[in-house]
């Protein structure tokens, strides 16, 4: 067996490298403009003579619309093929992106930022299910951990391109930006994208879909408000909300013969681990991207500059260790490489449990090794999930896989904000508790990497189906 775990993983053909490259740039302007709009808010304001809780919304209304498209994926991409759906997603995003530097007020933009976020949340798990369903099960490494570079890229240099931008001309030219690009990553995918095949007969689960589009983003909204101003009676009753009606749709999704996602795939160990895996990391890092800056400016005094600079030590740490875990997690399987992660994870969080603060040079060596850490934690654990997939399951396990890392990453900063509150957020001893609520979640991933060790099955990434759906997944869109 550790023989087989240490063979040569096959080469990837450049046809897959092009596929996972303009997939790849949609999902990089998604993410881009996750981050990049939030310094322009201001600007916005002041051109429109606006209030700031009203111009909030063209970053509120982005993420939040991501959550409410999110879960039509799997369905969408079932009847029309997912190499349509995503090229209808990448269209839509350069149109809102049109409407958004175009807009005349602040209730168009917001509305045309809704537009990029409906089509973001369909982009994204749309352009995975292509390339999880064209690419061999052991090239699935090396291709997450690059496609994750890219991804990871977005959020990294948002702010400093939109920084730039914004000295140099107007907020405009952060939505005029994506338009050359996601013209070029059209032009690039005729003719390589594969369209997907279809399925006229599955339908809609209307229910499932209302509860999961309404229950996501009260969910993901009140964790997002609480972690950043605090827990209010508001913020509070939308999670709650939001968590009821996941739950109703879990029960309705068990009891249809139809479900607008498909979870019984949780009934196979590898992979439930390897979702569950990518939700804790989901909760690791969005948790600590909450208690970090916190912990670097309030009890050790750094500045903004300061603090920025250590995060992108941390980013750093994570953009060189993607492609690494790809290639490792191709070659030794997930489990062990997910070991490693995990492990870096705790470790790193134990210097800030001890009573005296890290020096600068070992912070910043502690933060880079962090960032190693969730890269060799997240990324193979996707890559595992789709792995253990078919073809034809690809859809629902790349939204299933979606919305766990969302609603993980939510819990995460919630856990960070109740541990804070606890006592007052200047108390050295609130961030120990923190941190050690950070090594508990960043420990959880060891128990599951049992399941994890075996490398994919060498089965036919397509399971059975009409001539009639072979020739139309073999056609582009």
């Amino acid at each position: 067996m550790r023989r087989q775990h240490g063979t040569a993983s096959p080469p990837i053909p450049v046809q897959i490298w092009k596929i996972a490259a303009v997939s790849g740039t949609g999902a990089f302007m998604a993410m881009l403009d996750s981050t990049v709009a939030n310094l322009a808010l201001e600007s916005v304001r002041a051109d429109f003579d606006s209030t700031l809780s009203l111009v909030q919304w063209v970053a509120t209304g982005y993420l939040l619309a991501l959550a409410v498209s999110l879960p039509a994926t799997g369905w969408l991409g079932n009847r029309y093929g997912y190499g349509r759906v995503w090229a209808s997603a990448l269209a839509a995003f350069v149109v809102g992106s049109i409407l958004c530097a175009l807009a005349p007020g602040p209730l168009t933009l917001i509305g045309a930022r809704f537009l990029q976020g409906l089509a973001g949340g369909l982009m994204v798990p749309a352009g995975q299910a292509v390339l999880g369903s064209t690419a061999n099960p052991k090239q699935l490494g090396r291709l997450m951990g690059t496609l994750g570079l890219v991804i990871a890229l977005g959020p990294a240099i948002g702010p400093a391109m939109g920084g730039l931008l914004l000295e140099l001309g107007s907020w405009r030219w952060l939505f005029w930006i994506n338009v050359p690009i996601g013209i070029a990553a059209l032009i690039a995918s005729r003719g390589l994208v594969p369209a997907g095949s279809t399925d006229t007969e599955r339908p809609l689960d209307r229910k499932g879909f209302a509860l999961l589009a309404i229950g996501l983003p009260l969910l993901l909204y009140g964790a997002t408000e609480i972690g950043a101003a605090g827990a209010t009676a508001v913020t509070v009753l939308s999670v709650i909300a939001g968590a009821v009606l996941a739950a109703l749709f879990v029960l309705n999704a068990l009891h249809t013969s139809t479900p607008l996602i498909d979870l019984r795939l949780l009934k196979r160990k590898t992979f439930a681990a390897a979702t569950a895996t990518a939700g804790l990391t989901g909760a690791n890092m969005y948790g600590g991207l909450l208690l970090l800056p916190l912990y670097l400016q309030l009890p050790l005094g750094q500045d903004t500059t300061e603090t920025g600079v250590m995060l992108l030590v941390m980013g750093l740490g994570s953009a060189l260790a993607l492609p690494v875990s790809g290639m490792l997690t191709d070659r030794f399987s997930a489990g062990p490489v997910i070991m490693m992660g995990a492990s870096l994870l705790v470790i790193t969080s134990i210097p800030f449990l001890l009573p005296t603060a890290p020096s600068d040079a070992l912070l910043g060596l502690i933060l880079f090794s962090r960032g190693v850490g969730v890269a060799l934690a997240q990324m193979p654990a996707m890559a595992a999930a789709y792995a253990s997939v078919t073809s034809n399951e690809m859809g629902d396990a790349t939204t299933l896989v979606n919305i766990v890392q969302r609603i993980g990453g939510a819990i995460g900063a919630v856990c960070m904000v109740i541990m804070l509150t606890q006592d007052s957020s200047d108390n050295f001893s609130a961030y120990t508790w923190a941190f050690a609520t950070l090594a508990i979640i960043s420990s959880l991933p060891l128990i599951l990497t049992v399941f994890l060790w075996q490398r994919p099955r060498h089965f036919h990434r397509y399971a059975p189906e009409s001539r009639a759906d072979r020739a139309t997944d073999d056609e582009t869109w």
